[in-house]
């Protein structure tokens, strides 16, 4: 079962996730980070930039995204790369040359999935990594469908996750139709999973992922599979979880040196 913190707001999750990342990035300063996008991760990133500013450094951590689309422009502002950039890289003072986005070229496309198992393996793999969920039950990219042994691949976005991501862009003909994503075979190799999600639009992903069957038709289900998995989400988002009272219990009498 994985642990499910229940708090009080997005923003009280970015403290408490960020507090665990700055630990660990002065445990081992060359710690490497799996990154999401989208509006979930970005509480823990503003509070990490809060700690880079009192001087946790994270010029030797490496970081890894999740995933990109397929077909923009270089430049473009909703890119992927150019989300982590802002979100991330520049705030945090990561070495740019340590942060990786999986090429969405539309030239050498055929390989890019290939290319970036191969550089995640090279890191000697992710450390932590940050996750959201989408209404639709997908992680990363990894719609309803999706294989548990799959690895970094270009995948079909559903016309779902089109519309809830055109919010980003100027119409939802502008939201590409194919990414490429991290499979959930790549993301379970992560030593500790971090699944963050706010808002009772995600409640019914939440309750489905954490509480329901194994199911190739909910991705986040995936997580179950995972021996360290944390749950991080607020009271809006837990509204629906059969055994909250027992995750709060839990939370409560946890022991300090356990840590997340």
């Amino acid at each position: 079962m994985a642990e499910v913190i229940i708090v009080d707001s997005a923003e009280a999750a970015g403290r408490l996730v960020s507090d665990h990342i700055a630990e660990q990035v002065q445990i081992a300063p060359e710690l490497v980070l799996g990154v999401a996008t989208g509006s979930t991760p970005v509480p823990v990133y503003r509070a990490l930039a809060q700690r880079q500013a009192r001087g946790v450094d994270f010029s030797r951590a490496f970081a890894f995204a999740l995933d990109e689309y397929v077909g923009l422009p270089d430049g473009h502002p909703e890119s992927y790369r150019a989300v982590i950039d802002r979100e991330l890289t520049q705030p945090l003072g990561f070495d740019p040359t340590r942060v990786n986005v999986p090429d969405g070229r539309v030239e050498g496309i055929e390989t890019t999935g290939e290319r970036y198992e191969a550089a995640l393996l090279a890191s000697g793999g992710v450390d932590l990594q940050l996750l959201g969920i989408g209404t639709t039950g997908h992680i990363g990219f990894n719609e309803p469908g999706s294989s548990f042994g799959s690895f970094t691949r270009v995948k079909t976005l559903t016309e779902q996750t089109r519309a809830d991501n055109a919010r980003f862009f100027g119409s939802l003909d502008e939201v590409p139709i194919h990414c490429v994503t991290q499979g959930l075979g790549t993301i379970l190799r992560a030593r500790h999973l971090m699944l963050l999600a706010f808002g009772e639009g995600k409640a019914k992903a939440i309750a489905a992922a954490v509480e329901g069957p194994v199911t190739a038709s909910l991705p986040g289900s995936a997580i179950q599979l995972h021996a360290h998995v944390t749950v991080v989400v607020d009271e809006a988002a837990a509204s629906r979880l059969k055994h909250s009272d027992y995750y709060r219990w839990a939370q409560a009498n946890k022991p300090a040196w356990q840590g997340l």
